[in-house]
């Protein structure tokens, strides 16, 4: 066999490396370039995706069939009004309750199996399914633990003077109730920050809170009829089922005698408390003393036993190692509170008293017991607020576990809900919305010179936060005591005590002793703010709410506060005077409104002055702010199968915001204890107020919303 060879192939030509460098950057180029192109193009469509859901949610909210300018509010609310219906667990239903229900849902979800160490959301959970697998199955036990470590319910239970009444004081029950269980009754006493310095902490002491909304209600009768029957049904039917749990006999003609001893107790209390009109001035409520002043000059007295203010706070002050000499300042807020209430004390035996405090702790407590001991409360919920059926037990978890461990909820929520993106967002608006606020400011014909000064240099001084998560995550009751003990002594360290929110929080807030607007990142989302919606939209919505919240630095309390966060007078006194009298035409606007739902009742223009000021200034902020974006950038595009403008739909997102209604029941409630007007009149009152707003829709002079007599603060 013969071994052939095949014949060798041409040589191939080699590449130089030029042409390789060449290749591979032309190559490089074109991945680059294909990589834009997706990205462009997956951008645009997110953003026409977040177009046509943001168009599609105003239009379905509205009601086009209404002209704008003869009521706004139905306009933009009207379709949300027709297909929201108040649920029965419910009060009320607003944009802000529907996203508040929905991070409710999203709180839930957050619980994931138990690993060790245990992490913030394993506390989370761990407290969560606590709350809920118990509250079905302990009945009355946690209720009925606790009253003898607050010297017992005398209503219920027997031999109350035996065992309990002959070493009774009044001071004992007030500081126990209020050190352990935070339950402030007859003395609100607490640390809190300095009215006149900032930077330090001090003692306060303030009227009560009350058993029902507001002093009003304790007259019983016309509208108020019907919460106090409840009231006291309440009492009876609670003091009934525990005497049966433990196994004493009921005497119910017994029980109905000390509950009308309590009602005429607290019906004499409420008429002490001052009225909200008469605490509206921070100016007037600081009342600097020593601790030793008040037993001398605040006098109370229950069957011949003086209180000892000096015994009581050392009670409080002792469950973290504080001692406290007679020499301490303290604040007293309601020096006319405590010296008609030793007159009423006069009146009432110890037994009484008891009664009373026990009653105010017992009646908050059944909201986390068993369904027999929620059902005593079940027609006192429906009298005052309306309502026929109590939240799921998951719901009332969820919020115990945010209420009660926000920072640790919030880091949660930011981690997973949250872009540092929208963080950016939020900072350039707040920039450009505090920058309009100083330049109108030479626009105040009403304003001198020298407080214009001290207002801009309060303006620039406004501190924000954003996502409002704070360094320290937990709150038992060590590290509570630890803060406690640090505020007091105003450590280095007290930075950690100034806890303004949670970050799962819809809402907003201004702090006037910081000098500080706060935004959690829980209101971040649509309708007041997305990063991907139109400006118009986050300028109607969050740039409002900036607004809001910049010009409460400036209301008829904050103006009080100096850029420091200290109450100062920084205004000269003709200002002051042109201030009262600008403020005085909102008052009038706002107590002209009568509200429908509320049985025709006028709303309170004193008591929602702040509010009121506060929204006038920041729509008219927040639309300068978004013009002058425009002129920066230019028009929007428009919003698809919406056939509005930029400037209208800045308009309709800013009332769109507020959509709501109420039952009859917490109307009333609203306008007697609420410091904001209804959703409806947020709207309606702002608007009238502001001239761009007829210019955008073209209204005439006769229009609804367009009123002879307009108001203007800020």
């Amino acid at each position: 066999m013969t071994e052939t060879n095949p014949p060798k192939s041409a040589k191939k030509p080699r590449w130089t490396s030029l042409e390789i460098g060449l290749i591979t950057i032309v190559s490089l180029l074109f991945i680059v370039i294909v990589a834009l192109v997706i990205l462009f193009a997956t951008q645009k469509t997110d953003l026409c995706f977040l177009s046509v859901c943001a168009a599609s949610r105003l239009i379905e909210n509205m009601d086009a069939s209404v002209d704008p300018c003869d009521n706004f509010y139905q306009y933009a609310c009207g379709g949300w009004l027709k297909k929201n219906i108040i649920p029965e667990t419910s009060s009320r239903y607003s944009t802000f309750d529907i996203l508040r229900d929905e991070l409710e849902v999203i709180l839930k979800g957050r619980t994931p199996t138990r690993i060790h160490p245990p992490t913030h959301r394993q506390k989370n959970t761990d407290l969560y399914t606590a709350g809920y697998r118990q509250a079905a199955h302990l009945g009355g036990e946690p209720l009925l633990d606790m009253l003898p470590d607050v010297f017992e319910w005398p209503i219920a239970v027997n031999n109350w003077e035996a065992n309990y009444g002959k070493n009774w004081r009044l001071e004992d029950v007030v500081a126990r109730l209020n050190e352990k269980y935070g339950t402030q009754l007859l003395v609100n006493f607490f640390v809190g920050t300095d009215d006149r310095d900032s930077n330090s902490h001090i003692i306060h002491v303030g009227q009560t809170s009350l058993g029902l909304l507001s002093r009003d209600y304790y007259a019983c009768s016309g509208p108020y009829s019907e919460a106090c029957r409840a009231y006291e049904k309440f009492m009876i039917d609670l003091a009934k089922l525990i005497r049966t749990d433990r196994g004493l006999a009921v005497n119910e003609t017994s029980i109905r005698q000390e509950v009308t001893r309590i009602m005429d107790l607290e019906r004499d209390i409420a008429n002490a408390t001052d009225t909200p009109e008469d605490r509206n001035n921070p100016v007037l409520l600081y009342n600097k003393m020593e601790l030793g002043d008040l037993n001398a000059n605040f006098t109370l007295e229950v069957e011949s036993q003086v209180f000892d203010w000096s015994y009581f706070t050392a009670k409080i002050m002792d469950t973290v190692n504080i001692s406290v000499p007679d020499t301490e300042k303290v604040i007293n807020y309601s020096p006319n509170y405590y010296r008609r209430l030793n007159l009423i004390l006069a009146r009432y035996s110890k037994r009484d008293l008891q009664n009373y405090m026990v009653w105010r702790f017992a009646m908050n407590m059944v909201v986390g017991l068993s369904r027999a001991y929620r059902d005593t409360r079940k027609a006192f919920r429906k009298a005052l607020s309306g309502t026929t059926s109590e939240a799921a037990v998951w719901r009332q978890c969820a919020l115990y576990v945010n209420n009660n461990m926000d920072n640790a909820v919030g880091r949660l929520y930011v981690q997973e809900a949250f872009s540092e993106k929208s963080k950016e967002l939020m900072e350039e608006m707040i920039k450009d919305i505090r920058q309009v606020f100083i330049s109108n400011l030479d626009d105040l014909t009403w304003m001198d010179a020298e407080t214009k000064k001290a207002a801009e240099e309060k303006a620039r001084a406004i501190r924000e936060r954003i996502d409002a998560i704070m360094n320290v995550f937990l709150r038992p009751l060590c590290c509570m005591k630890m803060l406690f003990t640090v505020c007091l002594f105003n450590s280095p360290l007290r930075v950690a005590c100034r806890w303004v929110t949670g970050a799962a929080v819809v809402n907003a807030f201004y702090s006037s002793s910081k000098n500080q607007i706060v935004f959690p990142a829980g209101i971040l989302q649509p309708p007041f703010f997305s990063k991907g919606q139109a400006k118009s939209l986050n300028y109607g919505g969050i740039g409002m709410v900036i607004g809001h919240e910049i010009t409460h630095g400036f209301d008829d309390n904050g103006r009080n506060y100096d850029k420091d966060g200290d109450l100062k007078d920084w205004w000269t006194p003709d200002s002051t005077q042109r201030f009262l009298e600008l403020s005085k035409c909102i008052v009038n606007q706002y107590g002209n409104f009568s509200w429908d739902l509320a049985n025709g009742l006028h709303l309170n223009g004193n008591n929602t002055l702040g509010e009121n000021i506060a929204d006038n200034g920041g729509i008219r902020q927040a639309y300068q702010a978004y013009r002058n974006y425009v002129k920066e950038h230019g028009e929007e595009p428009t919003l698809p199968g919406i056939d509005l403008s930029h400037d209208q739909l800045f308009f309709l997102n800013f009332a769109q915001v507020w959509c709501g209604t109420h039952r009859p029941e917490q109307a009333v409630n609203s306008i007697k204890v609420d410091v904001h007007s209804p959703g409806k009149f947020r709207v309606l009152g702002s608007l009238q107020n502001f001239p761009e707003f007829a210019k955008a829709f073209s209204c005439n002079k006769s229009s609804y919303m367009v009123p002879e007599n307009t108001c203007r603060v800020w």
